[in-house]
Parts: C-alpha cells; sequence; structure tokens
C-alpha cells in the first residue's frame, strides 16, 4: 500500500518519526510559486540533512499574484489543492502533520479517517500528531536536533505562502496570521464532499 506525507512546518519532526520505520517514505513538497525564500531554502537543507525522498509538486501554468487578481481560495486552489489531490491520487495513506490544537477547524481530527479525493477514490488520511500540543512538537524536535524554519524565529506561527502569511493578530490564535483573516484552511485538508 503506497504511502506519502508532506513537508511543512511540524511535517519535519513527522517525517523524521516516519523515517524510523520507512526511511524511504515520498515527501511531497508543494513549490507554490509564492513561498518565502527562507522556505525554500530550509526545504533543499532538510533534503539533504534527512535524505529525503522528496517529490516536488507545482500547478501545471503556476500563476504569480493569483491571490491578488482573483483572490485567495482560487489560488489555493491551484497552487496547493489541485497539485496535491492529483500527486495523491498514488496512494492509499497520506500522513499529515495536523494537529487538533492548531485550528478550530481541526477541533475533531481523528488519528487515522478516510479521505476523500475529488475524484471519488478514498484514501487514509493519517495524523499521528493529532494530540500533540505545539511544546510537544518543539520538544521532540529539540531531542533529537531537528532544525525549525528559521521563520519562527521571528514570532510566525504558521507558515505559508509569503503574501498570505503575517505575524499573528491573535497570539492564542496561531493561524491568524494567514490569508489575512478571511479563512482558515487553504482547501487542501477539506473532503471533497465538504466543497
Amino acid at each position: 500500500m503506497p504511502k506519502t506525507r508532506a513537508l511543512a512546518g511540524d511535517g519535519v519532526v513527522l517525517t523524521h518519526m516516519l523515517q524510523q520505520e520507512q526511511p524511504d517514505i515520498p515527501v511531497l513538497f508543494l513549490d507554490t510559486v509564492h513561498h518565502f525564500a527562507e522556505t525554500y531554502r530550509y526545504k533543499d537543507e532538510q533534503a539533504i540533512s534527512q535524505q529525503l525522498n522528496l517529490i516536488t509538486l507545482r500547478a501545471a501554468e503556476p500563476q504569480k499574484g493569483l491571490w491578488e487578481r482573483e483572490g485567495t481560495k482560487a489560488c489555493c486552489d491551484r497552487h496547493k489543492v489541485g497539485p496535491l489531490f492529483s500527486a495523491l491520487e498514488q496512494y492509499d495513506v497520506w500522513f499529515t502533520a495536523l494537529r487538533r490544537d492548531q485550528s478550530p477547524s481541526r477541533a475533531n481530527l481523528q488519528q487515522v479517517e478516510p479521505f476523500k479525493l475529488p475524484s471519488g477514490k478514498i484514501i487514509q488520511r493519517v495524523s499521528p500528531l493529532a494530540a500533540w500540543t505545539n511544546k510537544d512538537v518543539w520538544t521532540y524536535a529539540k531531542a533529537y536536533k531537528l532544525g525549525l524554519l528559521p521563520l519562527y524565529d521571528q514570532g510566525y506561527t504558521s507558515i505559508g505562502c509569503e503574501p498570505c502569511t503575517a505575524l499573528p493578530d491573535d497570539p492564542n490564535n496561531p493561524r491568524s496570521g494567514r490569508w489575512q483573516g478571511q479563512k482558515l484552511e487553504c482547501g487542501i485538508h477539506i473532503q471533497a464532499s465538504d466543497t
């Protein structure tokens, strides 16, 4: 049964955990063409230091600045949702670093649950960190000397594309710096039946 996971934020901790069992697990990186320069450098460093089986995904026709012209939904759909869901068609299991404490939209997250892709295919979405806290992630990263994205040191708490990521407005809501408060999710963790 093919398995994969995506690389982002706490994903480095999850990837480290998964590599203990399957060193060559495919790690998906969504190149949205809008990432911070630090994110691209960090991705390259992690690919080397963790010897990742890194697969970079990119929209067939990326459009820089689409978020400005057509809104964040259109941009996320083209640069994140489309490429990821298309790639997930070849897998049966998708590991994510989602946690319940990250957002109200994730509060009912299960560790293992079926996930329906737009094609109708059902895969298993596995979120081993579902019950973890931010402190748990940082403790694990420190214990295993995993370098984390330097943007966290600048006060960012949830990091996505540069145009849609700001320092958090609400210190109690780590995702309050995303999408200027227009939405909680980009769409990649929303069931096809929910859209």
